[in-house]
């Protein structure tokens, strides 16, 4: 694609993609605007689907939403509030340990930047700058398999890995699209440009893309 295209890119998702709902955690961070809840909600996220979060969230938020409150809640408890998002048992430990993190490092606040939120347990990059960018407003990009893997069929990038993505979209995506490129890409790859046989025939954008790496598509 043209790397001019992107604009119009992003701009006629924005427009098309409003029928479907958005990402639970961008959903999330407009309701709360907490910091803390969207980072506990973002790490639920993780090889989780979307409906399954929001129950999970919906639960574990019904009875915590504060570090000090989540550490009066066993473990047991947080693994039932949150069951069955991926991995339950390991993401209720690293809740708690986190809660911990947060009371004895940093004053019960949730770090204000990626580099800092990289240092707490469980914390990756993807998470790190979905927390730093929903609830900071900073100019970071997260890159989860969707971002990556349509950013490479539009043929805006060439890139191996999520995180060789995000410094080649730093390098050229105008920034005042970084704080909406993620929820737009998960959106748009959730609902029309699947990993698998995509909808190329409804796609809105099908005359920017290269479709690059595409075999089968509806």
């Amino acid at each position: 694609m043209n790397d001019n295209d992107i604009v119009k890119v992003v701009n006629v998702l924005k427009k098309e993609l409003e029928i479907f709902e958005p990402p639970i955690v961008s959903s999330l961070a407009v309701e709360t605007r907490s910091p803390f809840q969207i980072l506990i909600s973002t790490l639920l996220s993780l090889r989780t689907k979307d409906e399954i979060t929001a129950v999970a969230c919906k639960n574990l938020f019904a009875l915590a939403v504060t570090p000090e409150k989540m550490l009066k809640i066993s473990q047991e408890k947080i693994i039932r509030a949150i069951y069955p998002v991926g991995f339950y048992r390991n993401k209720a430990k690293t809740i708690l340990y986190i809660c911990r993190e947060l009371i004895d490092k940093y004053e019960s606040k949730v770090p204000d930047t990626a580099e800092k939120l990289l240092a707490l347990n469980g914390v990756g990059r993807k998470t790190a700058n979905l927390v730093a960018a929903l609830g900071y407003n900073r100019k970071e990009i997260c890159v989860d398999t969707h971002v990556h893997r349509i950013s490479n069929r539009l043929g805006y990038v060439k890139t191996g890995t999520p995180e060789k993505t995000e410094y080649a979209l730093k390098e050229k995506l105008p920034q005042k699209y970084w704080s909406i490129y993620n929820a737009l890409m998960v959106t748009f790859g959730k609902n029309i440009c699947r990993p698998v046989s995509p909808f190329c025939s409804k796609c809105p954008v099908s005359m920017q893309c290269d479709r690059v790496g595409i075999v089968k598509s509806r």
